[in-house]
């Protein structure tokens, strides 16, 4: 059997020859290169465990701890009992340092929520024209749904106020079809959770802008209001770094 790791190049079992034992890293690589080589995509199936140490030249705890990292980082997926299967390919890895990262984040600043937010702002205000032609008048009516789920939710430290929050970003940015966006607005939320408890109180003049900001959000998409849609983005980040500010103000 042979596998084809790199342009112009095949690692093949009968060659026979002594080679050494690679470390994980190469080993790592070299799936990858496989990968890459045979323009696998997600859900596609990698060869079985004893064809990838052949190939390679290398170990079977080699190839198990090189299938672990590249599990870890969602490369590849493996399915228990029908074999290894390159994987989503996602942000889950980084997702989960940023999220890691917020924990730290107290003493750090809260550098990684603000960071966040500066993301989050950014990709909305700039993809505003193809958000607001996305949208249809069903999932306008969601998001109008949802700020009246806020205005209904009375504390807005409370999970229901959170949760409404969370879903309105989450399908004002689902008509761009784009999977890495939605996983950096999810990070965002991950680590708000996480941060949120170490920041001031979250207060009723608060949750009322917050509210009226999301508001502004849906009437400027409703009419198609370009300028209007990226004001009002702006003025509803305002509330939250002003807390981030104030709590760095005590440090």
């Amino acid at each position: 059997m042979a596998l084809y790791l790199r342009e112009g190049h095949r690692v093949a079992a009968e060659q026979g020859t002594a080679r050494r034992q690679p470390l994980r890293q190469e080993v790592v690589d070299g799936i990858k290169t496989y990968i890459l080589s045979n323009r696998l995509r997600p859900g596609d199936p990698l060869p079985t465990e004893p064809a990838l140490c052949e190939a390679l030249g290398a170990s079977r705890s080699s190839v198990r701890e090189a299938i672990k990292v590249l599990t870890a980082l969602d490369i590849v997926e493996v399915r228990h009992g029908h074999g290894t299967y390159v994987g989503r390919l996602s942000l889950s890895a980084l997702i989960e340092s940023l999220t890691f990262r917020g924990l730290l984040s107290p003493d750090d600043d809260f550098q990684v929520l603000a960071d966040l937010i500066e993301v989050r702002e950014l990709f909305e205000r700039g993809m505003a024209e193809r958000l607001l032609d996305g949208l249809d008048e069903e999932q306008i009516d969601r998001l109008q749904g949802l700020v009246d789920t806020m205005r209904e939710a009375g504390d807005g430290a409370g999970h229901g106020f959170v949760d409404a929050d969370r879903s309105f970003h989450t399908l004002l940015v689902a008509p761009l079809g784009n999977d890495l966006i939605g996983q950096l607005s999810a990070a965002f939320w991950d680590v708000y959770v996480i941060v949120a408890p170490h920041l001031d109180v979250f207060t009723h003049e608060d949750q009322a802008a917050t509210i009226a900001h999301h508001q502004r959000i849906v009437d400027a998409v409703r009419t198609r209001d370009a300028a209007g849609f990226t004001a009002a983005l702006s003025e509803h980040y305002v509330p939250l770094r002003r807390r981030i500010a104030e709590a760095r103000a005590r440090r």
